[in-house]
């Protein structure tokens, strides 16, 4: 059930695998879920501004989508986490946003689809 969507200036490097695994665990030690509901997408940008452009920042924002039901504390303790995670794995100045959201339990659909 957790998505996770990693928007990020494209020319930045960083470990985006080792990111995904940490954020996985993170999450099913804050709320009730396993790694195996955990999905990251990750979408490079080409183009981005950070402030009026002239800082050199490079920018990563991430959503993470739960179930609703989660208590505030819940979400931003996981906030907290995944923002100390990134910050550990980015090596260059970086703008960096976590926003943790809420899915709507009625009308939330997910499949693992097998094809034609």
């Amino acid at each position: 059930m957790p998505q996770i969507l990693v928007d990020h200036s494209a020319g930045l490097e960083f470990d985006r695998a080792g990111l995904a695994e940490e954020v996985h665990k993170l999450i099913t030690e804050v709320i009730d879920t396993t790694v195996g509901e955990c999905k990251t997408l990750f979408r490079p940008a080409e183009q981005f501004t950070v402030g009026d452009g002239t800082t050199g920042e490079q920018l990563v924002l991430v959503q993470i989508k739960l179930l609703a039901g989660r208590s505030t504390a819940q979400r931003a303790e996981l906030t907290a986490r995944v923002l100390a995670a990134l910050q550990a794995r980015i090596d260059v100045p970086a703008g960096i946003g976590v926003e943790v959201t809420e899915l709507d339990r009625e009308t939330y659909r997910f499949v693992h689809h097998t094809g034609r």
